[in-house]
């Protein structure tokens, strides 16, 4: 599994805090085409290559992905406010990073990853669009390294690829603010993207896998014609 990474790249320092990977990394069912790196699964995460950020740009960021990753739609759902601190775990290129950047003018968006190759795609973009609230954070496969805590949580397309995922998300409550929400977006069974077939997460796993590391579902959302949308957060804390 990889999560995206960065320490010292092109000049920025990136907080090396301490996860997941996938920016919103979505290779089609089956497909290990473009990484000579073959997946391969781990003990619960499916892991894949996600070096060559140049590369993967191409198929993360092409704009017909719009239409079905609905990316306005799923932030106006988060209702995120001007100063929100805000975590995207798996930000690769910087897909939903760069939009929340612009939401949150006044806050600060982490973008966390364990592929240094995204993290310095990504803290490039972010330089050549003055979003100065995007902090690259280089992660391990073990904690996502967040430096405090903020009020949403977002793990698009990348939670099929964590190892130890009650474990991983046990550790995650720290990192979330009271009342804040953890989001959940991955690939349904039937998705024409995403990874192989038996490496998908149905929504009742993830509810019954994070049920067990402490979380309580507060909303499903039913708009996204291809992935499930769940929120959640630290049970207790609504």
């Amino acid at each position: 599994m990889r999560l995206l990474l960065a320490a010292l790249l092109s000049g920025a320092l990136f907080l090396s805090l301490g996860s997941a990977a996938a920016q919103h990394h979505m290779p089609h069912a089956g497909d290990a085409s473009m990484d000579a790196d073959s997946p391969h699964q781990g003990p619960r995460g499916y892991h894949h290559s996600f070096s060559r950020a140049d590369v993967w740009a191409k198929e993360f960021d092409d704009p017909s992905r719009d239409a079905w990753q609905k990316p306005d739609q799923v932030l106006d759902a988060l209702n995120l406010d001007r100063t929100a601190i805000v975590a995207d775990i798996g930000a690769g290129t910087g897909y939903f990073s760069l939009r929340i950047a612009r939401r949150v003018p006044e806050g600060k968006v982490f973008t966390i990853d364990i592929e240094p190759d995204m993290l310095r795609y990504l803290s490039q973009r972010a330089r050549r669009e003055h979003l100065d609230t995007i902090i690259p954070i280089l992660a391990t496969e073990e904690s996502a390294n967040i430096p405090e805590p903020a009020d949403v949580i977002l793990v698009v397309d990348t939670y099929h690829h964590i190892d130890d995922r009650v474990a991983y998300f046990t550790k995650l409550k720290k990192s979330l603010r009271p009342q804040g929400h953890l989001a959940i977006v991955d690939f349904k069974p039937d998705s024409p993207e995403g990874p192989p077939l038996e490496h998908r997460i149905p929504a009742e796993q993830v509810t019954q896998e994070l049920k067990a590391a402490g979380y309580s579902v507060v909303a499903v959302r039913s708009f996204l014609p291809r992935q499930y949308f769940l929120e959640f957060t630290a049970s207790g804390s609504q």
